[in-house]
């Protein structure tokens, strides 16, 4: 992967971060040693056959060459060879001495002088692998002054011939053979650890370096659209992490955007509710004030809007206290139903004789375990969203209705918001529940069902979305009965009657 692929910004992430990794503590460099060092002990296991392979040959040579010299010799007569042309063939091959062992008997044809001792038999036919390495690091490490008798058969005669030779021409040959195998290795290992070294650093030590500096440059700027990585289409591994990468970026970048806008919104949240709970005051009093006058249509609406104005004086105080959304746990009591409907219909201002028709299908003694405020609020944010969807449309013929219908199963409520809207559109099912993602009208911001899913999670419940489609639209909020406590039912019947 190309090192700038990660970004097109005004930030060059060829600059090295903070936290960048040295050349000499990175992958590369720590690649290339271990290449270096793996292929020189892959060498040291080929060097050992080769170099016991290197003594048999010499000396199989040697042997070669003394086997053909006794051939001329067994023809003549061995005696009449002068001293100094016994030397000088011993010396031509390098041996003490040169002996034949026909049909049992040996027979020493030529002699320069006889030494005292021999150190090591070696037999050229029955010498095995490992013996054939353990006499190589011998001659090697140790070998120089010592006299080898050197055995065996020579090509496909029936004859035997022995030779009797010092070591140091061999070691001295072992040793320029291990020189050169030696540096050819080293050769041989830098030319592989350079091909695999540049090899893999293309395939993956590059894009893992252009990984990290991703990273560490998101984290640095993490609302920086331009430090999101931008994956390669690759189909291996890595391909699939820079992928999961750069989806991981964008959602933090998307999510650390929403943040800052929920930061932001709560902090002007917080300065118009400074405001607000000022002329909610004023308007507290003047609502007292209502409350004294005779007329009977202000003395009906005065008790409502009172309780507009407490709640909205508490919301007011709440944001004031926590500095944002915090729910409180929901104090449950047996409610009626359709008594909370029918406040929800007030507080929405749903005329019997509005656009909108509204159905109140609660029995009047369908009773629910559940907080009074906060389920009041979980129905007019449902409602409320009905009734602008239905509100879009001004068409005369357009049946506009919404109705409330509950039941029971078990212990469990079920409570349905039914509306002939049209329907919810995509975007808005797939965040159905997220705040400022949900909306289904421009300009909304979802909001309303946010809050209604939380209120009835508290509730231990659930708010789904059954049916959406153009002409009815149906959500249903499920709130359980609470557990009873097995120590209060216990208290209870120990109680006198």
């Amino acid at each position: 992967m190309a090192d700038n692929s990660p970004t097109n910004s005004t930030t060059n992430l060829s600059d090295p971060p903070a936290h960048a990794v040295s050349l000499a503590r990175g992958l590369s460099t720590k690649l290339l040693v271990l290449t270096i060092i793996f292929v020189m002990i892959a060498e040291v296991l080929i060097f050992l056959p080769s170099v016991a392979n290197f003594r048999l040959r010499w000396l199989e040579e040697r042997l070669g060459t003394a086997a053909a010299v006794s051939v001329l010799l067994v023809q003549g007569n061995p005696e009449n060879l002068s001293r100094n042309v016994q030397n000088d063939v011993l010396m031509s091959i390098g041996a003490k001495a040169i002996a034949v062992r026909d049909a049992g008997i040996s027979r020493l044809l030529v002699v320069a002088e006889m030494p005292p001792q021999v150190d090591e038999h070696v037999d050229l036919a029955h010498t095995g692998p490992a013996a054939a390495m353990g006499g190589a690091l011998d001659t090697l490490f140790f070998g120089g002054d010592r006299m080898l008798r050197v055995f065996g058969p020579v090509g496909e005669s029936d004859k035997e011939f022995e030779l009797i030779i010092p070591d140091s021409n061999l070691r001295k040959a072992m040793l320029i053979y291990s020189r050169n195998v030696a540096l050819l290795s080293l050769l041989i290992s830098l030319i592989t650890a350079t091909l695999v070294f540049y090899a893999i650093d293309r395939i993956m030590i590059r894009p893992i370096r252009t990984m990290t500096r991703s990273m560490l440059a998101f984290s640095q700027a993490p609302d920086d659209p331009g430090r999101i990585i931008e994956p390669e289409h690759r189909a291996d591994e890595i391909g699939v992490a820079e992928r999961e990468l750069s989806d991981m970026q964008q959602r933090l970048h998307k999510t650390l955007g929403e943040q800052k806008h929920l930061a932001d919104l709560g902090l002007a949240v917080s300065k118009i509710n400074h405001d607000m709970r000022n002329m909610l005051a004023s308007a507290q009093l003047m609502s007292d004030r209502l409350g004294t006058v005779d007329d009977p249509t202000v003395q009906s609406l005065a008790p409502k809007l009172v309780r507009a104005l407490d709640r909205a004086v508490s919301y007011s105080e709440g944001v004031m206290t926590y500095g944002r959304t915090q729910e409180a746990a929901p104090a449950r009591r047996r409610l009626r139903l359709r008594q909370i409907v029918e406040e929800m219909q007030g507080l929405l201002g749903i005329e019997p004789d509005g656009e909108v028709e509204f159905i109140n299908g609660v029995d009047a003694d369908f009773e629910v375990d559940a907080d009074a405020e906060q389920l009041l609020r979980v129905l007019t944010n449902l409602c409320r969203n009905s009734l602008q969807a239905m509100t879009t449309n001004r068409e005369n013929a357009t049946v506009n209705r919404l109705s409330i219908s509950a039941e029971r199963q078990g212990s469990v409520s079920r409570i349905q918001v039914i509306d002939t809207g049209p329907g919810l559109p995509q975007k808005a099912r797939e965040n159905l529940f997220s705040a400022f993602r949900g909306s289904a009208r421009s300009g909304g911001t979802g909001l309303g069902l946010a809050i209604a899913h939380e209120l009835v999670r508290a509730h231990g419940g659930t708010v789904e979305l059954v049916e959406s489609i153009g002409g009815r639209t149906v959500f249903c909020v499920t709130i359980p009965d609470q557990p009873v406590r097995l120590d209060q039912v216990r208290g209870n019947l120990r109680r006198p009657a």
